[in-house]
């Protein structure tokens, strides 16, 4: 339910469980993690879905077993804010619940414009994962992050994009733009685009 493709360069990662909106179970979250960490000689990293939704977050029965507050969910963000190469998340539509913490660890984020981004975990009496809000108030702002998280606000795309927690809208194939965008890191001296990544993000490895 991972699917994995080199093409040119980069790795495309695809959550494919469109029949349950992509939610992940514990495997899927272990599998997303071994991809995310063996992945530090990538250049580029792009994270999509398959069908009409990115992710819905945890897949319910297991959320209830527990799956709500594994420690899987940080351990995937942390290793993809880690990694030297450029990563992107090409949102093929809606981001819910723990499953935004891998679109905020990414470098840049690309939506369609069906796209819908909420995280519910207050009033499911869980809390987010521990470094979700800082990532997300680092891109949009402190009382904008409460709004989703506290206010329970569904952010459409076109809002997203002048919030700032998205960086584009894109009209057509979202992995074909994100491609797009890559190009030139692809083609660039992988240590002088590893360099330029470690001095946008302050040498900390991720957002």
């Amino acid at each position: 339910m991972i699917e994995v493709i080199d093409q040119d360069g980069c790795r495309i990662v695809t959550i494919n469980r469109p029949d349950k909106a992509n939610s992940l179970t514990s495997a899927m979250l272990e599998r997303l993690c071994e991809i995310a960490e063996g992945a530090h000689e990538v250049p580029v990293l792009i994270l999509t879905g398959a069908g009409k939704v990115f992710s819905a977050g945890a897949d319910l029965d297991e959320a209830r077993a527990g799956l709500a507050t594994s420690p899987l969910w940080e351990r995937l963000s942390g290793a993809i804010a880690a990694l030297p190469g450029l990563t992107i998340a090409a949102l093929n539509g809606t981001l819910a619940g723990g499953a935004n913490g891998m679109a905020l660890a990414c470098d840049l984020r690309l939506a369609v414009p069906t796209a819908k981004f909420f995280y519910p975990v207050m009033k499911l009496g869980y809390l987010p994962q521990p470094s979700d809000p800082a990532r997300m108030a680092a891109l949009i702002g402190p009382a904008r992050t409460k709004l989703i998280l506290m206010g329970g606000q569904k952010i459409m795309a076109e809002e997203a994009l002048r919030f700032g927690l998205i960086d584009r809208i894109i009209d057509g194939d979202v992995v074909a733009a994100a491609r797009d965008i890559a190009e030139d890191t692809l083609n660039a001296d992988p240590d002088v685009a590893r360099a330029i990544k470690a001095m946008c993000s302050g040498a900390s490895g991720g957002q």
